[in-house]
């Protein structure tokens, strides 16, 4: 109940819902049950049961607010002064009045539910996305994609389809089913007492259902994720499937998780299906029941009720099958939601391992230098990518990582805007620990060109602004500086051309170039430059390392470079292995080490 009820609040003030939700069910209740109490004069007029005796004390005009009283008398009235065919009249008149008025009341109160329900998908849906956005970079590096959009997405719909609805049927379906009870207490206590049996034997019957359902619930949601990844990897990805010729590889794994899916709500809609057929069978076995002990009293004259009244109430009881039947098919649907429920929650309820430290302070600009003190780290806590790194940014300066794949360079370059944190030493801008400065005002002062462009499925000019208030000519300043103007006149709708999913419409350099525009017009005092040309022709490396060389002029750069001749005019090079740095110098001193690592580098690459 902690988890329904924790979903619940992100509609809002539950408070100013329950009220009026409230309200309009119970009027729509009180009118669904008069209208079937309303059958007993009807039949009394159509059997001619009513005597003088009674006709005469309902002529008596009644007190106080009496609905039902008030009715018995305008009832007698029209009989007394217009025959049985008034009073039939007046009966036929007051049903049809009395189904519009709940009809009316039962429309607002669907109108305040899906208002209630829109509310609180769209409140839950944000609230996740926003957490999403705010964990740190190593919970998306554990976290499947597909999985996070999965709850985004079909959890927060079950909780919708599940937990809404049982809210309602909590409300309004037993508000129905307490006034029918009422109604069938006032017509006869001993045959609703002998029909209260149903009551345990259904409820425990659900009881059992409803713990198997959960657990099958949660399964299916975790399947739905898993195949919502394998989706997401095999389009993402799709060159590399042609080209390795894995379609059947992939099919298959597709097939076994979408097997696994259909086993799991089959087994899922075969136990909730069943509480519907089985509460029906208790129901009309109870209605078959009541025909038999109820007709057998009259037959014998053993009971009060006549014929009229007897007939009524079996109509009446008949009525409480339905929403019996909703608030038990509500509760067994609702575990799916709850599995839902407790996916999304458990996204929301974690914490990020990176965040604003509460003393942490905000910071306006870069005045002197970076420093990494005795830095080591590790994505595990047994292993270390980094050990006891030392070095020095000045302003103004170019520092230079390099060495072979997987020695730890980008890793060093993520720490600095805190997409990690050190598990040991510290990292220092103008001597004050990064992890006292809000981590907005540190990244807001550096620009980062990945190897691999990120770009979206937007405009160039989108793309290039990416969120930033600017002009048309700020954004073509930007892109002229980073050698990107030429070939966007050239596209079909220049600046406005939409450039496809992750920038496929366009070439690797015209993408790498639209990212160098994308940082130079966020005008950065530091930039992080990984491997930014590795994976370009020769002509897009020039073209891309032109547009790098006006980014660097006078700012802070700390580039990760794969083809070290890109790097020579570096203020300080340090060459990365295993996690440590092995040597240190400019290109010179490096190149001169005649056993040197950096030189065995640039020989091998000049091959």
């Amino acid at each position: 109940m902690k988890i329904y009820f924790r979903l619940l609040s992100f509609a809002g003030n539950l408070r100013k819902f329950i009220g009026p939700f409230l309200f309009t069910s119970l009027i729509a209740a009180v009118f669904g049950v008069l209208n079937l109490v309303l059958l007993k004069p009807l039949l009394d007029i159509l059997f001619g049961q009513v005597s003088e005796e009674a006709l005469k004390n309902m002529l008596i005009q009644p007190s106080g607010f009496n609905p039902l009283a008030w009715f018995n008398y305008y009832f007698a009235h029209f009989l007394s002064t217009a025959g049985k065919a008034g009073a039939l009249k007046f009966v036929c008149g007051a049903l049809v009045i009395g189904i519009l008025i709940g009809n009316f009341f039962r429309y607002l109160s669907l109108r305040l539910l899906e208002g209630f329900k829109v509310n609180m998908v769209a409140n839950l849906r944000q609230a996740i996305f926003d957490k999403s956005l705010g964990m740190h970079l190593g919970f998306f590096n554990n976290e499947r994609k597909g999985n996070l959009i999965s709850r985004i997405t079909t959890d927060v719909q079950e909780v919708e389809n599940s937990i809404a609805n049982t809210f309602s049927a909590a409300i309004k379906e037993l508000l129905l089913l307490i006034g029918y009870l009422a109604a069938l207490f006032y017509m006869s206590v001993p045959l609703t007492l002998f029909s209260l049996i149903v009551i345990p034997l259904t409820g425990g019957f659900l009881g059992v259902i409803l713990k198997r359902l959960r657990q099958d619930a949660g399964e299916g949601q975790q399947r739905l994720s898993n195949i919502l990844s394998i989706m997401d990897e095999t389009f993402g990805g799709m060159r590399v499937v042609k080209a390795f010729v894995a379609e059947k590889f992939i099919s298959e794994k597709f097939r076994n998780e979408n097997q696994s899916y259909k086993r799991s709500i089959f087994s899922y809609a075969a136990r909730r299906e069943l509480a519907n057929p089985f509460s029906e069978v208790i129901a009309v076995s109870m209605v078959a029941s009541l025909l038999l002990y109820g007709g057998s009293l009259i037959l014998s004259s053993e009971s009060s009720l006549d014929a009229s009244t007897f007939m009524a109430y079996i109509a009446l009881f008949s009525q409480v099958v339905r929403p019996a039947k909703e608030i038990a098919q509500a509760f067994s649907s609702s575990q799916r939601g709850i599995a839902s429920g407790e996916r999304i929650l458990s996204v929301l309820d974690q914490m990020p391992e990176i965040r604003d430290e509460p003393n942490a302070q905000p910071i306006s600009g870069f005045e002197n230098e970076i420093v990494y003190e005795k830095v080591s780290f590790g994505y595990n806590e047994d292993q270390l990518v980094l050990n006891q790194i030392d070095f020095k940014l000045e302003k103004g300066k170019t520092l230079a990582l390099v060495g072979s794949s997987g020695g730890g360079k980008s890793t060093i370059a993520d720490l600095l805007p805190r997409f990690y944190d050190p598990v040991s030493g510290k990292i220092t801008l103008d001597g004050q620990d990064i992890r006292q400065i809000k981590q907005a005002g540190l990244r807001g002062l550096m620009g980062i060109v990945t190897q691999e462009p990120v770009l979206f499925n937007d405009s160039i000019f989108n793309n290039i602004a990416f969120g930033e208030n600017v002009s048309k000519e700020q954004v073509e300043e930007a892109a002229k500086i980073a050698n990107a103007h030429a070939f966007i006149l050239q596209q079909p709708n220049g600046y406005e051309t939409v450039i496809g999913d992750r920038g496929t419409k366009l070439s690797g350099g015209q993408r790498q170039r639209i990212s160098i525009a994308r940082a130079i017009l966020q005008n950065p005092p530091i930039l992080i430059l990984d491997e930014a040309t590795s994976a370009l022709d020769t002509e897009s490396e020039k073209l891309v390392q032109d547009a790098l060389t006006h980014l660097m002029q006078n700012r802070t750069t700390l580039v990760i470079a794969h083809r070290l001749s890109t790097i020579q005019q570096a203020d300080e090079i340090l060459v990365i292995q295993n996690g440590e740095i092995v040597e240190r110098g400019n290109h010179v001193k490096l190149y001169n080490l005649e056993k040197g690592i950096y030189r065995k580098l640039v020989d091998l690459q000049e091959i």
